[in-house]
């Protein structure tokens, strides 16, 4: 039996509000969307691919542009492999969604229902399943459900969902998918990759979102290429235009921009990224003039401040009153600290305490 070549992608929430990007470059960044739909296609046909599964969340709401629609259909009928659609949570089918209004081309399949049902590829020795999210919430669609298939052909499906607990959207257990009968699930939902997995003898994955549209979602991003035959193997393909990336500096020079700058990667003109300042600053930086600076580096910069000011926290170590004979008893742990990590843990201990006794807000930092 000769190798099934897939394209799986999910996920792409065309038509996002990109809020935190001011009206027009929003208004772009919806519009290269609609444009990574195209590299998509031109993907598919560069890997010469035999099925395309599309496992949901392919739109973020049913309030589409007339233009987002059209580029989908389009896009997809530039492709000579057959293409399948199965809605999720955010694009569920209904008689109102897109899927339903939209005139789709012939070598597109749209699932409607909740219930898996089965399209049959006889040239390909495949059958493709598929369920739909119907509402915003859905129970699990795969309970009791088992592809009985003595025809040896490849068993593939294609569904939105959310692997492992309690969920309102289609929770699937790794008991479901062993006894699925699948030889790969092409699983939406989940933004962020999960590598191929398997459970039983069914092979799965979810490739998570391909492009990044906030800072929840940063990092380069993937479609997946799967390889199916004995085994199965998952190539990620990044086809994203920009990406999101949050970028803690710490300031050490005394200069904000130049330790910005010296930490700055290279090639970051087509990014989104939040610049989070970290450590002690003698004067509060002033994240405007920071974004003037360098902002012309980046499609889109946030600057967010994290620092604190310069203080000797043991100036008053010493004195005859409660803030002294705290910080006295610290000091001393700190002179007979043997490490740099201890002599940090011993002076944000000291900082906390200072803060407590005069009311301000000491954060606690977590890296990222």
């Amino acid at each position: 039996m000769s190798d099934l070549k897939i394209l799986h992608a999910a996920d792409l929430h065309l038509d996002s509000p990109f809020e935190g990007l001011g009206a027009a470059k929003a208004a772009q960044r919806r519009d290269e969307q609609r444009r990574l739909l195209h590299r998509i296609a031109q993907l598919a046909e560069e890997e010469s691919v035999d099925i395309m599964l599309l496992a949901g969340d392919l739109l973020d709401s049913d309030s589409t542009y007339a233009e987002t629609a059209e580029a989908l259909a389009s896009s997809l009928g530039s492709i000579s492999a057959p293409v399948f659609i199965s809605p999720g949570n955010h694009d569920f089918y209904s008689p109102r969604s897109p899927y339903a209004r939209v005139r789709f081309p012939e070598n597109v399949h749209i699932f409607k229902s909740p219930t898996p049902e089965c399209v049959a590829l006889p040239q390909l020795n495949a059958n493709v399943w598929g369920a739909a999210f119907c509402d915003k919430y859905s129970a699990g669609m795969l309970g009791g459900f088992s592809a009985a298939d003595g025809t040896g052909a490849k068993n593939i499906m294609c569904i939105h969902g959310e692997v492992g607990g309690a969920s309102n959207y289609d929770p699937i257990s790794e008991t479901e998918i062993a006894a699925s009968g699948m030889d790969y699930i092409a699983l939406g939902h989940i933004h962020k990759e999960s590598g191929l997995k398997k459970c039983g003898s069914t092979y799965y994955a979810w490739p998570g979102c391909p492009e990044g549209r906030g800072f929840d979602e940063t990092g380069e991003k993937h479609v997946y290429i799967v390889t199916l035959g004995n085994g199965c193997s998952v190539k990620p393909v990044c086809i994203a235009q920009r990406k999101y990336e949050i970028l803690n500096v710490e300031l050490k020079s005394g200069d904000v921009v130049s330790d910005v700058l010296a930490a700055l990667p290279e090639n970051t003109r087509s990014d989104v990224y939040r610049i989070v300042l970290r450590g002690e600053a003698a004067e509060p930086p002033q994240p405007d003039a920071i974004i003037s600076a360098v902002g012309e580096r980046f499609f889109s910069l946030q600057v967010r401040d994290e620092t604190r000011l310069k203080r000797d926290v043991w100036e008053s170590a010493g004195e005859d009153n409660l803030r002294g004979r705290f910080l006295m008893r610290l000091k001393t742990a700190f002179d007979e600290a043997k490490t740099d990590a201890e002599r940090e843990k011993i002076t944000q201990a000291a900082r906390w305490g200072l803060a407590a006794l005069d009311n301000r807000e000491e954060v606690v930092r977590h890296d990222d």
